[in-house]
């Protein structure tokens, strides 16, 4: 009888879990607010739908969403929260200044960097801790600083020239990446770590960074996935993890212990003092709360802040320079174009002002063209409007849901753009062809939540192909762009089958 009971009891609660479930599936598809909306039926009923692309497929999200668009239009219910649409058309109202735009928690606080910036869901709070920075990674102080950038692109050419003379083929994509991680850590927290310098470029790090949205993907779906191997104790993975984690790790411990060594120093800081002022620097000295401002917080800001331009800005240069020298004549234009700017100067090592390559109209639209094709990530990017409906078409969106769009599809549209895999910097030489692009070209973002970084990438793009267009010839023989730079994976980043490998056969170009 016990045993009877038991069976009994167990399964009372197998109908009441199988109940449940059902109860919801009915709900979500038919009495949820969303439900109007349409999609694959198994991804309105659970995330598991989006895990399995996410976790099992190795980031494949962002191409299923892509093939839900063919089926079933330009919006489309791709969770049982969420919206995607494709409609370029729809871009400027959804990614906007006007009005208060969060992100989505569900997405963003999966990056484990709690607090910093660029992962605060709330648009208010986010916009108190944007303010301090803002005037630091201004047009105007970057403008200032080239000096700090130049001396990275000299020992940046420099080691290029080192392989030149030993005819030795050289890993361009790990060059350009130690290129942009010593600027970005030493403009953002004044200290460089010489990636520049080590005999392979700390190929690892780049490695590391190329697979990093695993950890993002799992914690979305396992929530305490992420938190749980942050925990492990850096010491430890430094000693026992694998080479790329080990050094990553080590990166990330010294960041770590300089952002509290700078806001130790930055209690007692003077104008007149020798040190570089830093972000940690306008943390401690804005009218942040104090909780923005301890060492924990202030390291998010410092890790997502320096990790945002490591590999984003990255990808597009490797992309630019395999371009251009793969191709005489866009590279014989931009020689003669350069060569014209700097008609005053009798020496080729000569700085040219930066302000003088943004007036070089060539060159603009070849690192346009770069960064339509490679914008800074690839995934999609909620906002939700908390305070009021939005309208697409037909529907009324509510108050409070995630809708999320895709730079990537956007800049391959080909009714916007003809061709639209093909790398053609004509598509920017027109003014009013480029005119007409303002509102559907977003490498950056738009909006409230605009890349803050956009004109240090913009910097080092132009003094990076100034540098290297006078000195060098790269030859890519047996490369492919389908292997190194078509989108395979949503690491968040731009990620490719290639990851960051650009091996090339570099020579001093003859003058």
């Amino acid at each position: 009888m016990e045993v009877f009971s038991s069976l009994l009891s167990w399964q009372s609660i197998a109908v009441t879990v199988v109940l449940y479930f059902l109860t919801l599936a009915f709900y979500r598809l038919y009495l949820h607010p969303l439900a109007k909306f349409p999609g694959p039926k198994l991804a309105a009923i659970t995330r598991y739908y989006e895990a399995y692309y996410d976790i099992i497929k190795n980031g494949q999200y962002t191409f299923r969403i892509a093939e839900m668009h063919k089926i079933y239009g330009p919006i489309v219910r791709i969770s049982p929260y969420e919206l995607h649409i494709n409609d370029p058309s729809y871009f400027e109202k959804l990614y906007r200044h006007e009005g208060r735009w969060n992100k989505y928690d569900w997405a963003v606080e999966a990056h484990n960097a709690p607090g910093g910036i660029i992962f605060t869901p709330d648009h208010d709070q986010h916009r108190a801790r944007r303010l301090p920075l803002n005037a630091y990674f201004s047009k105007a102080s970057v403008l200032r600083r080239q000096g700090l950038i130049d001396r990275k692109v000299e020992k940046f050419c420099g080691r290029i020239a080192e392989f030149a003379a030993t005819g030795k083929p050289i890993d361009l994509g790990a060059a350009i990446s130690a290129f942009q991680r010593d600027v970005s850590t030493d403009f953002v927290l004044g200290k460089n770590y010489n990636n520049l310098d080590q005999p392979d470029f700390g190929v690892g790090m780049t490695l590391f960074m190329q697979g990093g949205g695993t950890m993002w993907r799992l914690t979305k779906h396992i929530r305490w996935y992420g938190p749980a191997m942050l925990s492990i104790p850096k010491d430890f993975l430094i000693k026992n993890a694998d080479p790329d984690t080990a050094n990553f790790m080590r990166y990330a411990k010294d960041s770590e212990e300089e952002t509290a060594r700078l806001l130790k120093a930055a209690a007692s800081y003077k104008p007149e003092d020798d040190a570089p002022r830093t972000i940690v620097h306008e943390i401690f000295d804005s009218n942040l709360p104090p909780e923005d401002k301890t060492v924990k917080r202030v390291f998010s800001d410092v890790a997502t802040v320096t990790g945002a331009g490591f590999e984003t800005t990255s990808s597009v240069l490797r992309l630019i320079v395999y371009y251009v020298f793969s191709n005489p004549e866009i590279l014989r234009r931009l020689r003669a174009e350069l060569a014209n700017a700097t008609k005053p100067s009798s020496s080729l090592d000569a700085t040219i002002p930066l302000h003088t390559l943004e007036q070089l109209p060539y060159l603009t639209a070849v690192l346009m063209e770069g960064m339509r094709l490679s914008p800074a990530i690839a995934t999609r990017s909620q906002r939700i409007a908390p305070d009021r409906d939005l309208i697409y078409d037909k529907y009324r969106i509510p108050a409070g849901t995630p809708v999320g769009m895709t730079v990537v599809f956007m800049h391959t549209d080909e009714k916007l753009y003809p061709d639209p895999h093909k790398f053609d910097p004509e598509r920017w030489v027109n003014p009013e062809t480029r005119k007409k692009s303002e509102k559907t070209y977003a490498p950056f973002s738009r909006g409230t939540r605009i890349c803050l970084g956009m004109h240090l990438a913009w910097a080092e793009m132009y003094l990076v192909m100034a540098a290297l267009l006078p000195k060098f010839d790269f030859d890519f023989k047996g490369l492919t762009p389908e292997d190194h730079f078509e989108v395979m994976s949503d690491q968040f980043i731009i990620s490719t089958k290639g990851k960051a490998v650009l091996e090339a056969r570099v020579s001093l170009r003859k003058t």
